[in-house]
């Protein structure tokens, strides 16, 4: 079987959709636009209705456009609520059910809104100069809390002589004396802090209860009373440095007072406080400066008192804590085997999962995420398989029945055949260890033959993969490869010691459990050893890379947004204050030989492979200059090499629609025009 023609599929993706779907009933380019998901579901107070963010893809704008939806608890009456010009998102229902608030984007920025549901009334309640996040009503539905950046403008360094009227002299010099001065998909940051406000639900003036050089962030959690709000804020005087050290925090709104509730070397963070005030649920652990550290749950009394680890069983990363109605438990998600879990946890640290398949919200590739909500023993979680991006999905404790709450792209893939995607377990041959993957399949593959096959590989490198849906796996799919896509090493959702393997060792041994991975495929007759390619960005930039350095065995390779040299990243990369500290033991200077034994252009002289590298131009994660070192030092070497730059893309070059499909197009075209197929 021969891999589609990448140009044909392009020019497929750019024709009516009616034709393609006369030509092949496969998935396209160009029906990436046409991709709808679920997010932020909000169960009403009283349990008969769901909010949520219906999200879907503007081709006119290329953007990614919100909008708010609501369905019976039973996914009957399912109906949009918020639509119009701009985005909309964060539903969040009043305590008695009787007003929606949500943030809209448009003109004049995010700014907060109340609909009225008894009679859809809806109404602009805020005049912000920032966008507001982490929005909470307080308990008796008078007020709303929220953080906000505020920004403070730097004074010039140097004055400058007035331009003449109508002169057009340069833009003025950008002066940087910050530690942190520029974020990914943020670009160059303005100085200031991310505040706590308290705004009246009828609207008005918000009044700033927060001060100081330090950021003071959601999640925020009312106290039942309403008189205080818990928080969690990194409050060093060098945070800075210390980036991994903040505590839970009590604000007395009258008073304005601050009261530290935890006092411990490491995060302490996600705060919420129990329904009778008693107590308060968090997340965190003891800093060790370790690349891969699990992320507990704790309980104390609502003064600080009595902190106890709760899932020191659980040897898995604890997320978004809720409390059960009775205050006896809390619902929380947590990834098992590249599979997130939504699971009942009580304070004895009994763990009753109760749904599975939560994730869905990252569109390009298979990453875990997802948001569920509770309500007593109601739940509603974003759930995901292969087949389909994030839907919602509804049950109750007690019962192992679930409901499909909405099927979002039931039109979509009605005309289509998606590739089926097949679990893996293979025994690394470094150490014998297990190693999990799974393996996309044409829709269109002959049955016994052999395939061109894809080894795709995550970033982080502490993230996973899972059975989730994946645009590109899917399109790579289409053009007729097989996709692999493995756990190796490092990643997480397989426990504290499997995530640190790779501490102070990356990229290390991943390499041969993604080696072991890819013979296991060959062996099984599935892949054609002679038509192997390899991708991956970010994490898996930096092990793609490092493969062709140290194997000739693929066809080609696409690196995108890669680390190429470590010591270079550490000097560049937006966060530096954390990366050096973290996955390194000290500075470079400090140990130059651990830097350059881990950099993929240390073995750089080895590469014979046809080597593309794709980076945004915007990204300030892994900056365009690691790409161009690769490219550059291979070129030098007269390695057949290419550098794709996409103009305006940050770290997340899929978060448009057309940099997704762009990303994917010539990625196939690098692979098709060094496939040995093309020689025949």
């Amino acid at each position: 079987m021969k891999v589609r023609s990448t140009l044909v599929l392009f020019a497929l993706a750019l024709s009516i959709p009616g034709l393609a779907l006369c030509e092949a009933a496969l998935l396209e380019p160009r029906d990436v636009f046409e991709l709808e998901w679920a997010s932020d579901p909000r169960i009403s107070p009283d349990g008969h209705r769901i909010a949520y963010v219906r999200n879907s893809m503007d081709i006119m704008r290329d953007r990614r456009h919100g909008e708010i939806w609501i369905a019976d608890f039973d996914g009957s009456n399912h109906r949009p609520l918020v639509t119009g010009e701009g985005s909309y998102g964060s539903p969040r229902w009043s305590p008695n059910g009787d007003r929606l608030l949500y943030v809209g984007s448009g003109g004049d920025g995010a700014q907060l809104h109340v609909r009225w549901m008894d009679t859809g009334q809806t109404a602009r309640i805020s005049h912000l100069e920032e966008g507001p996040s982490g929005i909470q009503w307080s308990p008796d539905g008078r007020w709303i809390a929220f953080s906000m950046q505020v920004v403070e403008r730097d004074e010039p360094m140097a004055s400058m002589p007035a331009r003449p009227d109508g002169a057009e002299w340069a833009d003025a010099p950008r002066v940087i004396d910050r530690l942190i001065y520029r974020a990914d998909g943020a670009g160059y940051v303005d100085g200031g802090y991310e505040q706590i406000f308290l705004l009246p639900a009828e609207g008005g003036t918000p009044r700033q209860l927060t001060d100081g050089e330090f950021h003071h962030g959601a999640p925020l959690s009312w106290m039942p009373d309403g008189k205080r709000l818990v928080f969690s804020a990194n409050r060093r005087d060098d945070w800075e440095y210390e980036p991994n050290d903040s505590e839970v925090y009590a604000l007395d709104i009258a008073s304005g007072n601050l009261t530290p509730l935890t006092d411990r070397r490491g995060p302490d963070n996600g705060p919420v406080v129990s329904p009778d005030g008693s107590r308060i649920a968090y997340l965190g652990f003891d800093d060790r400066y370790e690349g891969y550290q699990v992320r507990r749950l704790y309980v104390m009394d609502s003064d600080g008192g009595s902190s106890r680890l709760v899932s020191g069983d659980l040897d898995r990363d604890v997320e978004r804590p809720q409390w059960t109605e009775d205050g006896s438990g809390l619902y929380i998600a947590y990834a098992e085997h590249g599979d997130t879990k939504l699971a009942v946890i009580d304070l004895s640290g009994q763990v009753e999962e109760i749904a599975d398949r939560v994730g869905g919200l990252s569109l390009g590739r298979p990453y875990s995420g997802g948001t569920f909500h509770t309500r007593g023993r109601q739940f509603v979680f974003t759930h995901t398989t292969p087949e389909h991006p994030a839907d919602l999905a509804s049950g109750r404790t007690g019962s192992t029945e679930l409901n499909r709450v909405t099927r979002l792209n039931s039109d979509l893939f009605a005309g289509k055949e998606l590739a089926a995607v097949e679990e893996l377990w293979v025994d690394s041959s470094f150490d014998g260890r297990s190693v999990q993957g799974w393996l996309a399949l044409p829709p269109e593959a002959e049955a016994g033959a052999k395939l061109p096959l894809i080894l795709e590989i995550h970033g982080g490198p502490f993230a996973n993969y899972g059975a989730r849906f994946s645009a590109e796996v899917q399109l790579y799919a289409a053009a007729g490869y097989a996709v692999l896509y493995v756990n190796p090493r490092g990643s997480t959702s397989y426990g504290k010691e499997f995530g640190n393997l790779i501490h102070h060792n990356y990229p290390g041994e991943d390499y041969d459990d993604l080696m072991s991975m890819v013979d296991a495929v060959i062996e099984r007759g599935v892949a054609d050893p002679d038509r192997l390619f390899v991708t991956g960005g970010s994490g898996g930039g930096v092990l793609t890379a490092w493969i062709v350095g140290k194997t000739d065995r693929f066809r080609a390779a696409v690196s995108a947004k890669p680390v190429i040299n470590w010591t270079s990243f550490v000097f560049t990369a937006d966060a530096y204050n954390f990366f050096y500290r973290y996955w390194f033991p000290g500075l470079p200077w400090e140990d130059p030989e651990q830097y350059w034994r881990r950099s993929p252009l240390s073995l750089a002289g080895n590469v014979t492979t046809p080597t593309m590298l794709l980076t945004g131009e915007a990204d300030y994660r892994t900056p365009m200059s690691e790409s161009e070192q690769f490219y550059q030092a291979l070129k030098l070497q007269r390695v057949d090499a290419a550098l794709v730059r996409i103009p305006g893309a940050s770290h997340g070059i899929a978060r448009r629609p057309s940099q997704l499909i762009a990303k994917v197009a010539h990625i196939l075209a690098w692979f098709e025009n060094h496939d040995v197929s093309s020689d025949d």
